[in-house]
């Protein structure tokens, strides 16, 4: 089949989480011998509108677009960008896309706004769309008071919204939780199912580091808590500046954090006002460096704010699994997340606000080498039962079979 994936962002110089779960999707897909395009945006000052080029033997397709992340980038401008996206994508892919339709387009939302390249592959060529859902927005946003329910921003993103659901013969959610919750959203969509986040199972390996973390910052004889990827509302980092900040009287516990995101600000500002020497804060490196990252550190964390209905599974735990690293955070009220690390024993994991239960989870961690390694072998065997990018392939790749009768 030739198939058409569509992630707002991706390697080489991507950060996000997402972007390398599509690149390892991508090569799973050609190892089952299937001709991948990866579609993704460029540069707004490239020179032309399409520019093609391989990455790591996969076809990428960027089309000249408008930035829409890092510092500088206003909502309003980055709302404007990403309006355009489907816009500018078909205007740059259109001549190819005739000479060679695709048969199924993996979407990755968010964004929302490609629902509408979408749309258009599905009506004419008979495309076959399957809807990555990680982020029900602008739920979410409404959830943590950002936009109002009834304003005229929310009215039209939820028109987005339902245009990206409408274009897809397969929803895939990630977790049962979001399962219930979307349906009881959504109920006039049965086309909905659980595809987990995915990641290859191969551990990463060096023999030289170009970013040698505790040589470089004074770290060695530390236990490094890391948090690595995006630093945003969604995330509530606050939460883990008070474990950092819980943490100040054990010497041997660090906080490393990488990232880039909406609340980088906040956490330099509260780094500063709470005194957190135990807390190193750098920006987004490449993903070679945060593999070797993954390698050099004791303990993952994630965090997801408490406002949160929908039950996201951050994609950075896939990271942490991979290099069988023992994890440790907190999620929104009735996340699954949690019963997964728990009774997995992979980690230890929490409802954000419970801070006393996480402080007490990552003081065992910090004081037992064992424990770390016990549960960091049992992080691995967690990903390799749930969350492999051959099983998430063959979900998506059934999405085919069943698109006749949803036509």
């Amino acid at each position: 089949m030739r198939i058409a994936l569509l992630p707002d962002d991706y390697l080489p110089a991507s950060t996000l989480n997402h972007a390398k779960m599509f690149h390892e999707l991508a090569h799973e897909l050609m190892k089952q011998g299937h001709d991948v395009v990866v579609i993704t945006p460029g540069l707004p000052k490239q020179k032309k509108a399409l520019f093609t080029e391989y990455v790591d033997g996969v076809l990428v397709w960027r089309f000249r677009a408008g930035v829409r992340r890092g510092e500088g980038v206003s909502k309003l401008q980055r709302a404007i960008n990403e309006s355009l996206l489907s816009f500018l994508a078909w205007r740059a892919i259109k001549r190819e896309v005739n000479k060679s339709p695709f048969d199924l387009c993996v979407n990755y939302s968010p964004t929302i706004f490609f629902g509408f390249l979408a749309a258009k592959l599905r009506r004419k060529y008979n495309t076959t769309v399957y809807l990555v859902l990680r982020d029900m927005f602008p739920q979410w946003a409404i959830d943590a008071g950002m936009i109002k329910n009834k304003s005229l921003i929310t009215k039209y993103f939820r028109y987005v919204e339902l245009v990206n659901y409408q274009s897809a013969h397969k929803i895939g959610v990630m977790s049962v939780a979001n399962l219930a919750y979307f349906s009881a959203l959504n109920p006039q969509y049965k086309n909905v199912e659980v595809l987990h986040n995915w990641a290859s199972l191969l551990p990463s390996t060096f023999d030289n580091y170009s970013l040698n973390i505790r040589k470089e910052y004074s770290l060695e004889g530390k236990v490094i808590f890391f948090y690595g990827g995006n630093i945003g509302h969604a995330q509530d980092m606050a939460n883990l500046m008070r474990l950092a900040s819980s943490l100040k009287q054990y010497p041997r516990a660090h906080v490393l954090i990488v990232g880039q995101g909406d609340e980088f600000a906040l956490v330099s500002t509260l780094k500063k006002e709470l005194a957190l020497k135990n807390i190193t804060l750098l920006p987004s490196v490449n993903q070679d460096e945060y593999k070797q990252l993954l390698t050099q550190v004791d303990v993952g964390l994630f965090t997801l704010a408490k406002t949160h209905k929908a039950h996201n599974f951050p994609g950075k735990l896939l990271g942490y699994m991979v290099q069988s690293l023992p994890i440790l955070g907190s999620v929104n009220q009735g996340n699954d997340l949690v019963d997964y690390v728990n009774d997995s024993g992979a980690g230890f994991a929490y409802v954000n606000g419970e801070d006393e239960a996480l402080l007490n989870g990552a003081i065992k961690l910090l004081e037992s080498e064992a424990l770390r390694h016990t549960m960091g072998e049992h992080s691995s065997q967690l990903l390799k039962q749930h969350f492999s990018v051959e099983n998430a392939a063959q979900i998506i790749l059934q999405a085919v079979g069943t698109s006749c009768t949803t036509s």
